[in-house]
């Protein structure tokens, strides 16, 4: 009964928080719904469309039918539930009773709730991964060193920083390691000659992994590990109940190598020297484990008071479940109600099969709109050379050559019949006229829209 019950309340959570988002489109997830859309529409991944994240983030969004709104919820709602149940397997592979696979379920969908929405509700490599990092650690725990490979292989097509889930596997399993890396270099090969095959391996080595380095290069701070630091202690504060239990169980059981997971996984969160709330998904496996160990311990009287700590997350992030709902203002959606507004103008007064370019890091105008991506960029980040993270306030590009040369190969190509403006308003220097001079005769300025200035290109020109 009360296992049954604790799926069942699993199932509600998931269910309420992302139906609460109904109408909601984040930017992280437009961008894989505009990729998956073109996919569906016959491009090539990297050669067709340029998409610096690993190949299995669209793909598993072709799951939804590249659409948002319900299939884009229901999906989150399984995933909730997939990665509740990944931790519960997680916690019997490490020995763990029905109390303790509980609890890691119970604190995993938990987890996947209460905190910051734009991290848990969008479903981004951090977030898709975590039901292969719970896999590939208990396989590795439980003396499966090829299958902990093969999961950890399975998780770098969708997160380059699955190499740590490898470093963490290796803590139960360095003595097989042949065995872990040839299940880690399988699905990773099949993936490589599948790109190879689609002439897409290049261009996935430089929009993924080259572009990505540019973000390790340029910290958005002069003092990164300051920001680190007050990062984790908020994480640790909110996530208090979890954390406690787990040094409990850490201290009580001398579970080394989980106190050197969490360690990794730590490494994992600061690699590239940003600390956005996703990344501590990473952390999430770990110390989930570890505290659902530490309940399961605890007498049921200290831990139904340790359990009371949930309380602060819950308060903090449940209310606002409620007023997205019904519809209350909210800063964090400003830019998306911007989008909203262009995206109505825009079906309301572009023909039907028009393509557009979305100017700016703004991609949830793709699915909001349903229009075809005019160009391979779904984004002007490759045309200006000025990385999504700062281009709102800065100008400054991390690959000026690279982006100049974007922009060739652009203008050599067919022209969109719309181009929507998304970033000129908050930043005049990286205004879309400024970097496509030679198209912008053809174009004349069809709309001025809160946050957007929307471009028609004349029919003279077409």
């Amino acid at each position: 009964m009360a296992r049954r019950a604790v799926w069942l309340l699993i199932l509600a959570m998931a269910a309420a928080s992302r139906l609460c988002y109904l109408d909601v489109v984040w930017v992280e997830e437009g961008y894989p719904l505009a990729a998956a859309a073109e996919m569906l529409r016959g491009k090539t991944l990297y050669r067709g469309i340029w998409f610096d994240k690993p190949p299995l983030f669209p793909a598993l969004y072709l799951l939804t039918g590249a659409q948002p709104g319900w299939p884009l919820r229901l999906f989150g709602i399984a995933f909730v539930l997939l990665a509740a149940w990944s931790a519960a397997r997680a916690a019997r592979a490490f020995g763990g009773g029905n109390r303790e696979q509980l609890w890691a379920a119970a604190l995993t969908a938990f987890g996947f709730t209460f905190y910051v929405h734009s991290a848990v509700l969008a479903l981004t490599p951090d977030l898709l991964s975590v039901p292969l990092h719970f896999a590939s650690v208990a396989a590795a725990a439980s003396g499966h060193p090829w299958a902990a490979g093969l999961a950890c292989g399975a998780a770098f097509g969708l997160n380059v920083k699955a190499l740590f889930f490898l470093a963490a596997c290796a803590l139960w399993q360095w003595r097989a390691w042949p065995r872990l890396l040839a299940g880690f270099a399988l699905p990773v090969l099949v993936l490589a000659l599948g790109l190879d095959g689609a002439g897409a391996l290049r261009p996935c080595w430089e929009q993924v992994w080259v572009w990505g380095s540019g973000y390790a290069k340029a910290p958005l701070t002069e003092s990164p590990w300051l920001g680190f630091a007050a990062r984790t202690l908020n994480w640790a504060g909110f996530h208090a109940a979890a954390v406690v239990a787990a040094a409990y169980a850490a201290w009580r059981g001398r579970e080394w190598r989980r106190a050197l997971w969490v360690l990794v996984s730590l490494a994992a969160v600061a690699l590239g020297f940003r600390f956005f709330p996703r990344y501590y998904f990473h952390l999430l496996p770990p110390v989930v484990l570890l505290a659902a160990r530490g309940f399961a311990l605890l007498p049921r009287r200290c831990a139904a008071l340790l359990a009371m700590l949930l309380l602060i997350p819950a308060l903090r992030f449940g209310p606002r479940y409620l007023a997205v709902a019904r519809g209350e203002p909210w800063t964090d959606l400003a830019m998306l109600e911007s989008s909203r507004q262009a995206a109505a103008w825009l079906r309301a007064h572009a023909p039907a099969g028009s393509t557009l370019l979305v100017w700016g890091y703004r991609p949830e105008l793709y699915p909001m709109t349903g229009m075809a991506a005019g160009t391979k960029y779904l984004d002007s980040q490759p045309l200006t050379g000025v990385l999504a993270d700062r281009h709102l306030v800065s100008a400054e590009p991390a690959f000026p050559d690279w982006a100049e040369q974007n922009r060739r190969e652009l203008f050599r190509g067919p022209r969109p019949a719309w181009i929507a403006d998304g970033l000129g308003p908050y930043n005049p220097r990286l205004d879309v006229r400024a970097f496509l001079g030679p198209w912008m005769a053809e174009y004349e300025r069809a709309a001025e829209l809160p946050g957007y200035r929307i471009y028609r290109r004349r029919a003279a020109a077409q």
